[in-house]
């Protein structure tokens, strides 16, 4: 699949820092695919965090990616640090 505008927002914004929310149905690996927020390249900072609900529609996940490089309307984001564990019940 590919970024969908619609499905990022603004949590938080303090001090040059955005925290942000993305849903997705797409896979956690292929939102930390360099250039998936491409398109959001004119609203996402180095340093930004995208706290993110992946899979959505299959085995959900959830977790914190951090945006490690934005030149050129390159975007590129670090692997997300899951949130939650394994469910024993």
């Amino acid at each position: 699949m590919a970024f969908k505008s619609k499905d990022l927002s603004v949590l938080a914004y303090a001090n040059g820092f955005t925290l942000w929310h993305y849903t997705s149905l797409d896979l956690a690996a292929d939102i930390d695919t360099a250039g998936y927020f491409n398109d959001a390249s004119d609203m996402v900072r180095v340093g930004d965090m995208v706290m993110a609900n992946a899979d959505t529609d299959g085995t959900p996940s959830a977790g914190i990616y951090l945006v490690n490089a934005n030149s050129s309307g390159v975007v590129d984001i670090a692997d997300m640090t899951q949130v939650g564990g394994t469910d024993t019940d």
